[in-house]
Formats: structure tokens, sequence, C-alpha cells
């Protein structure tokens, strides 16, 4: 007769959990690190009794739903998808607030498991407090939602459903491919049903994060047409990072000289200051890196998945004759541009390639071109670093300078955290990245209010690295309240709130689109023009942040910058988050990537401004290609 425990399913569930494991390489971790949640009705007498008595899955209570969800995140992402949280929430707006969260999660491929209460699945009291009555559907929940959101979704409405509900999050959950946003819906009534389990449920499982092996055909396919090109260049992605495959990827690029440009996920593939690291590629990019994907007759794409920001909407490979091999666990993106597809961990096959290409290497005039170009990139860098002085009016600071101290005076282990804004694309192009894991920019779904839960998920995944959350106003103003968080656990983040009265990055689009900065400043309404376009609000951030429990620090000159900076560094480990609030000027840009995004702009207009970016656009659409450029295996042996 099989064994049983009487445990209600929300007690299962935490059991469960805390015994589940990953694997990759010999080493093993516990799967998750813990829950972060906020209770309300549907969760408070389930899942919240059960972490009450069931001791082994840490606790933390989040301020905002959507923010514990990117602290999971930050937190997965910062462990190369090898570990996450569980984040519980309560019915109807707590968990639909986790809807953002599970977008982000899902868009960028990062593991995390959500757990979101529903009304009862008896129905014996509807329409209950929050419920969604949809009268053709009487099944349907506000949670039904998370499924397109979700690389998982089931709602478990008996107990009996629970262990395979489990089971099949746990599968996406660790696996390289698949991986996402798991969503399983418990009914309030679900969760404090009590039920016998088996024994076995419980028992530890460990799953193994697998690395498949490239083809061997594939390989010499791959290496045939590497050896016949005259300027190869790689395009380092994110799962150059989760495959803990840098190192490959360096002797790869050491042995051949092979130049490799980095998407935002993928920087920090190569550090500052190796020969072939070119720096960001794509709208965002170096001049560097742009210039050789310019003529780069082989496009060699690692781990990406070739975002339109990669590819500056399709216009930055130029070449006519250009083809590409992509390296990419998963198929999907790895046959992306036609190119011809190595579907395998990226460690395993830049292994596998850096033998079949031994004594293979480009010429040296275009090792001598890729240094040149990288010098004369990291000189405009020096330039946005360390600006002539007057270059801004009443002496206030570019985001440039701001970013350069920053970089300058952080450790090489430190981490920087951004989402949101002009400043992503700034630290694309300018951030010099000395460590795999210090550079951390979610720029997949590019969500305002990532950037504080983010800090605080990085932090807690490397308690010995400071974190630095760079973040402008418009951004901060989403979601500062997981300061809070930040204070009650401890949890020492940097942030740098940059002050610009405003969206300065779609305040810049707007202007460069003929929009005329419309609607991205904070200002009064003026009572002459009836549009917002009067003085200043007289927003005080710092004191926002100092009421939020932050020690705050305010810095008006670069001297004082420097110093705030220190100071932060110099703070206890465990003394919660540190604020430095620093103006900028929105008008001073970062240096010119001589790319391009294809933003659309309106085809007629009465306005001057519009039809001259109009202008603009069609000239840029005249380069952008489909490429569909399909590759003969035949030939390229």
């Amino acid at each position: 007769m099989t064994a049983t425990v009487r445990l209600t399913v929300g007690q299962a569930v935490v059991r469960f959990l805390r015994a589940q494991w990953t694997e990759r390489d010999g080493e093993r971790r516990r799967l998750f690190a813990g829950c972060l949640g906020i209770f309300g009705h549907g969760n408070v007498a389930g899942l919240g009794q059960a972490l009450l008595q069931e001791e082994g899955l840490p606790y933390v209570l989040a301020r905002n739903e959507q923010a514990m969800v990117h602290t999971a995140v930050a937190y997965a992402r910062q462990k190369d998808r090898l570990q996450t949280w569980v984040c519980t929430a309560s019915v109807g707006p707590g968990s639909t607030n986790m809807l953002t969260g599970a977008a982000l999660a899902t868009v960028n491929r990062i593991p995390v498991l959500l757990l979101p209460s529903g009304t009862f699945a008896t129905r014996v009291a509807g329409p209950v407090l929050q419920e969604l009555e949809v009268p053709q559907a009487p099944d349907i929940t506000v949670n039904d939602a998370f499924r397109p959101l979700s690389r998982f979704f089931d709602r478990v409405n008996r107990p009996e459903q629970l262990p395979a509900a489990l089971l099949g999050a746990m599968r996406v959950l660790t696996d390289p491919v698949e991986t996402g946003a798991a969503t399983i819906a418990l009914p309030q009534d679900v969760q404090a049903e009590a039920h016998d389990w088996p024994v076995e449920l419980f028992a530890e499982r460990v799953w193994r994060i697998r690395r498949p092996a490239p083809e061997a055909a594939d390989i010499a396919d791959a290496a045939a047409l590497i050896r016949a090109a005259e300027k190869p260049i790689v395009v380092a992605g994110g799962g150059v990072h989760y495959a803990q495959a840098e190192d490959a990827l360096a002797a790869f690029a050491g042995a051949t000289g092979i130049p490799v440009t980095e998407t935002q996920a993928g920087k920090g593939s190569l550090p500052h200051g190796h020969p072939q690291a070119m720096g960001a590629v794509g709208s965002t990019g170096t001049t560097a890196a742009n210039a050789l994907a310019r003529d780069a007759d082989l496009v060699i794409g690692v781990g990406t998945r070739y975002s339109d920001f990669t590819t500056a909407s399709r216009s930055a490979f130029q070449h006519p004759d250009v083809r590409f091999v992509n390296v990419n666990v998963a198929s999907f993106d790895a046959v992306k541009e036609s190119g011809l597809a190595v579907v395998a961990d990226a460690r395993e096959a830049l292994t596998a390639l850096t033998e079949a290409l031994e004594g293979h290497t480009v010429e040296k005039p275009y090792r001598e071109r890729q240094a040149a170009l990288w010098q004369d990139w990291d000189s405009t860098v020096e330039d946005a670093y360390h600006p002539p002085a007057g270059r801004t009016a009443d002496g206030v600071l570019t985001q440039g300078e701001v970013l350069g101290t920053v970089n300058e005076l952080s450790d090489p282990r430190d981490v920087v955290v951004c989402a949101a804004g002009s400043m992503p694309g700034d630290l694309h192009k300018l951030w010099r990245v000395r460590d795999r894991k210090a550079y951390h920019v979610e720029y997949g779904f590019s969500c305002m209010g990532y950037e504080i839960p983010g800090g605080i998920g990085a932090r807690l995944a490397d308690p010995d690295r400071d974190v630095f959350v760079l973040v402008g106003d418009g951004s901060y103003l989403m979601n500062p309240t997981e300061l809070v968080t930040a204070v009650q656990e401890r949890v020492k983040i940097i942030v740098v709130i940059v002050q610009n009265h405003g969206f300065h990055s779609i305040g810049s689009l707007s202007e460069s689109l003929g929009s005329q900065r419309f609607g991205t400043a904070y200002r009064y309404r003026d009572t002459e023009t009836g549009r917002l376009d009067g003085g200043k609000l007289p927003i005080d951030l710092a004191a926002n942040a100092r009421s939020l429990g932050a020690t705050v620090i305010e810095a008006r000159s670069a001297e004082e910058l420097e110093e705030a900076v220190k100071s932060a560094k110099a703070a206890p480990q465990d003394g919660g988050p540190v604020v430095i609030h620093v103006e900028t000027d929105p008008t001073i840009h970062a240096p010119d990537s001589e790319s391009w995004w294809d933003v659309p702009v309106s085809e007629v207009s009465e306005l001057d401004t519009t039809r001259a970016a109009y202008d603009a656009y069609v000239t840029h659409k005249k380069a952008q290609r489909p490429l569909l450029t399909p590759t003969d295996r035949k030939d390229a042996r």
C-alpha cells in the first residue's frame, strides 16, 4: 500500500517546491531560493498558512506584485537561469498585477513560477469579491489572461490535478528552450482543501539542465563557411551567458581573430579590452561594431534571437552576399535570417567550432581594421565620460558623465541594472564591462519599473557584489515602492536617479520623428497654450526616496557625484538601499551609433518637422533588407 501524508494543497505545493533541485556540469542547486508574495483573500489562508507552517522556502514580503516578478526574474538571470523564486498573489487585482511580470519573463526567456490565486472552484459563494463574471463561459477567470503570457499554464480545480501541474511547470522552468513564466492558478478554496498525497511526491528531484551537443555535419558546414569568409563577425547574445560560454567564445575569437559584437543580453560576453571585443551592435551599438557589421560577409550568431535593435531593423548587414551561421539551443532562433542552423548549447558548439577551425585565422589587415575602429570608438567613449567644461548650461551633468563616473568608480564585479528609457541604449554602447555577470539590462521587454526590484534580485543572487541601479525619473516614478522591501530586508542596492524632468528617451525619439517632444516632459499645463509646456513640476525625488527609508545623497556637480559614489560604495553591506540623486541635461545625447531603428513616421502631416522626418524615414527604409539568404550546405564545403 502506498504511504500517504495528509496536507492541504497549499502545504503540498510548498513541500514539493522545496524539494526541487537543478544540476548542470555536476553542480546541484536548489531550484527555488524562496517565495515572494503579497497576501490577501485567496492566498492568505492557503499558501500563506503553508509558508508559515512548512520550513525550507523563505518568504519575502513585496510591495507590488509586478515588481516581485521582476525581482524573481533578475535573480534567475543573474543565476544563469539555474535558480529562481516563486511568486504568489491574492485573488483578482493582486494576481493580474503579475501579468506584466509574466510577459517580461517569457519575452526574455527567464524562468519564474507564478501562483495566482483564483475564485472558488466550487462556485459555492459566487460571485465573490473581485470575480470576473463571463456569462457565456462561467469557467473563465481573470487568471486566464496569463495563458498567452506563460510558457506553461494550468489551473488546479481538484487536488488530484496538482502533481501533474507541478511536474509540468518544473519541466518548463528547467528547459533552456521552453523556459519562461510558468503559471499554476490556484482557486482559493482548493488551496485550503486537504488531500492524502503519496509521499513520493515530496521526494527530492534533480532536474538536469541539458547541454545539447551539435551535430558533426552542422559543425563541418559551419566551419567551411567560416573558412571561406573574408570578413566574418560574431553576434553574441544572451545564450552565451546562460550557457556559461564566455571562455569558449574568448578562445574561439582569439584563435580565429573574428571580431565579436554584442546584443543587450549578450553584453559582457567578452570583457572590455579583449582584442576582438567590438562592443554593442545595432541601433544602440558602437561605430566599430556597426562598421564591421555593414561589411560582414558572414554573421555568426551565438545565442541571439536577432531582435530589431540587434539588426538595426534589418539594415545593419549590407554585404550583398551576407550569410548567417546561427548557433542556438532553440531551433526557432537558429533558423532566423535563413541561416545555417547549429542547434546546440553555445559552449559545446563554440568548442567544437574552435577545434574544427584549428589553424584558421582571418587576414592581418582585417585584424588591424578591428583595432583601428575600436581605438576610435574608445576615444569617443572617453569624450562622453569626460566632456569639456561648459558643455551644458549651469554646469548640469550629462548622462554620459554620470555613467562614466559610476563605471570608473565601481569595482569590476559590481553589477549595473537598468531597463528602460535612454540609459539602456547609452549603457549598451558606452559601458565598459569587466566581468561576465556585471551587466544586467532588461531590454527584451524594456519594462519601466523593473530597475529597483531587478536590482534587489541581482543583489540577492550575488550578495558579495555591489549593485548599481541606474534609473531615470520617469521609470523611477513607475515603481519606487520596492525601496521599502530593500529597507525591510536590508538589501544594499545603490540607486542612481537621473532627474531630467520627463521621458528623455521618448522625448528624443519624438523629436527625431518630427513630433517635437510632445507630451514627454514633466511640466505644468500652460494656461495660454493649453498644453503641457509650462514650468517644471516641483518633484523632489530625493525626498520621496528618503521618505521610503532609503539613505539619500544629492549630487549637483561632477565632484559631488564622485564623492556620492564613493560614499555609497563604503556604506554597510547590510544597511539597505542608498539613493544618489543627480540632475542631468536631457538635450545632450550619447555618441551616435551610425545606425537606425524602424519607427514609422506619419506619412502625411501639416507640420514641417514631421514632413522632414518622413523624408528621412523613407531614405532609411531603402537600406532595409529581408535577409532571406539560404545557405547551400553542399556549397558550404
